[in-house]
């Protein structure tokens, strides 16, 4: 017997914009009824009942576009993403955070400005989405001393922006963007996860939280800040005040201090021999190449987030654990010691392990590397301003 649909006809031409004639087409139903009325009707050859709120989302058109912001402690990136995650323009600038919030605002707001005249002409934009280094007060969007970005406490990126671009704009934590970005196109799509947490290694240590599907923001907006959560009391003071925390080990800034302090200088560039300023890169192409300081950083690495990972697997029991951001480019030179690690310090992860921790397995607690690159954030950002994202997973 076919389901019945308690979805009124009304309803889903509103949402899939399917016409009257391809509606009777799809459904057991005369195309000369009253259309428009609210009687149940059916589905053919349905097994169960349709369920409005998860089948009946039909994506925007794709002649339409969205864009994101991903605001770094390093660099502003701004593209212009269809709704199926399609990148189709990419301005990239330098943050000048010695400039000043304004000037960093302006660029944003000029960098938005070209995207929308480049492509609004052909493409309907559907919305702008921004994601930033916390912490935010969310759904404001007001930054609350953020560790790396000096003179923005208090800023209110969104209404700011939304002051200098005239329309809605939404903005979420850099973390959160990133996880949603992996979530929605990467790893956690690959896999069918509907809940993961993603560490971000750039600049900071970023992390968001996905559960059942939806962004995890905490009761004001600062859920996921396990990237200033203490490994050690007594370690390197970190810019959120406290000793010791994630990003003091595992960001790529702290790669390049701690290179330095083992006496690692420059990095010497192939080819003419000049040297170079020390990078988190730079340091990983020596650690690759065997040299015995830079290969102890990414210990030092692995076991940093092997501790964090350990603390947070305890506390969430999620299926999916996601490293991404630059700094995690250097996942073979630091992976083996997270995961001894994480078996050392987590009860839960020892009783979930997969029996191959580089292969995924379903109701097991999953450890790996991002899908996206650093291209997470930016690509979370502008999905976030899309309704109905054609990467949502039904």
């Amino acid at each position: 017997m076919a389901a019945e649909c308690k979805a009124s006809p009304a309803l889903i031409i509103k949402e899939s914009r399917l016409c009257v004639p391809c509606l009777a087409a799809l459904c057991n139903i005369d195309p000369c009824a009253k259309i428009m009325g609210c009687a149940p009707f059916f589905l053919n050859g349905a097994a169960t009942a349709l369920r409005p709120s998860r089948m009946m989302r039909f994506p925007p058109p794709m002649t339409s576009f969205a864009i994101g912001v991903d605001l770094g402690g390093t660099n502003l990136r701004v593209a212009a993403v269809t709704p199926d995650g399609t990148r189709l323009d990419t301005i990239a600038l330098p943050t000048r955070l010695a400039a000043g919030p304004q000037a960093v605002l302006d660029d944003m707001a000029a960098a938005i400005r070209r995207l929308i005249d480049s492509h609004g002409g052909q493409r309907e934009l559907l919305g702008v989405g921004v994601g930033s280094p916390g912490p935010l007060e969310l759904p404001a969007g007001v930054l609350r001393h953020p560790p790396n970005l000096t003179g923005f406490d208090g800023l209110n990126l969104r209404a700011e922006l939304e002051r200098r671009l005239d329309r809605p704009v939404q903005v979420d934590s850099d973390g959160n963007l990133a996880a949603y970005g992996e979530y929605l196109l990467g790893a956690g799509r690959a896999w069918a996860a509907d809940s993961l947490l993603m560490l971000t290694l750039g600049t900071g240590v970023g992390c968001g939280i996905i559960l059942d599907s939806k962004i995890w923001h905490g009761m004001k907006g600062a859920a996921g800040e396990s990237g200033h959560g203490p490994l050690d009391p007594n370690g390197p003071a970190c810019p959120c005040g406290a000793r010791g925390c994630l990003e003091m080990y595992a960001s790529a800034t702290s790669i390049v201090r701690r290179a330095r302090e083992l006496g690692m200088d420059v990095e010497h560039a192939s080819g003419n021999g000049s040297a170079a300023p020390l990078s988190s890169s730079g340091v990983a192409r020596l650690a690759s190449e065997g040299d015995p300081r830079a290969v102890q950083v990414f210990d030092e690495v692995g076991r940093a987030l092997g501790l964090s990972l350990a603390h947070l697997i305890n506390a969430l029991d999620l299926p999916l654990y996601v490293i991404g951001g630059g700094a995690a480019a250097a996942w073979p030179l630091f992976a083996s010691r997270l995961f001894a690690t994480v078996r050392e310090m987590s009860y839960v992860y020892r009783m979930s392990m997969p029996g191959d921790p580089a292969v995924y397995e379903p109701g097991r607690t999953n450890i790996a590397p991002a899908r996206l690159g650093s291209d997470a954030g930016l690509l979370g950002a502008a999905l976030l301003a899309v309704p109905t994202p054609a990467a949502t997973r039904v």
